[in-house]
């Protein structure tokens, strides 16, 4: 499952003459989704930041001919992040995409 700490450590291939998805966007986004899965993790008692729902629904503004990230990769990464959620949402059962 993925963490807060795999969260930070990715790094997503940029684009520039195709679409992607605007730095920006995706990088406020992570910070929110790092802050939510490092809540889970330590059983924080601050309220959670983000659900599953919330993050299967993220729209990016799309970049052409500048620089963003590869939406592939970032799509991936959020796939894997609604896994976790879903996961501590359902107090360690895990659903079905």
């Amino acid at each position: 499952m993925i963490t807060s700490a795999d969260v930070g450590a990715t790094a997503f291939t940029q684009t520039r003459f195709r679409a992607g998805y605007s730095t920006e966007d995706v990088d406020a986004f992570l910070i929110r989704v790092r802050a939510t899965l490092h809540a889970y993790e330590h059983q924080a008692q601050e309220p959670v930041q983000l659900s599953g729902v919330e993050v299967v629904n993220a729209r990016f503004r799309p970049t052409n001919f500048r620089i963003g990230y590869d939406q592939d990769e970032v799509d991936d990464l959020l796939d894997q992040v609604v896994v976790a959620l879903r996961t501590y949402e359902g107090a360690g059962k895990p659903t079905i995409l």
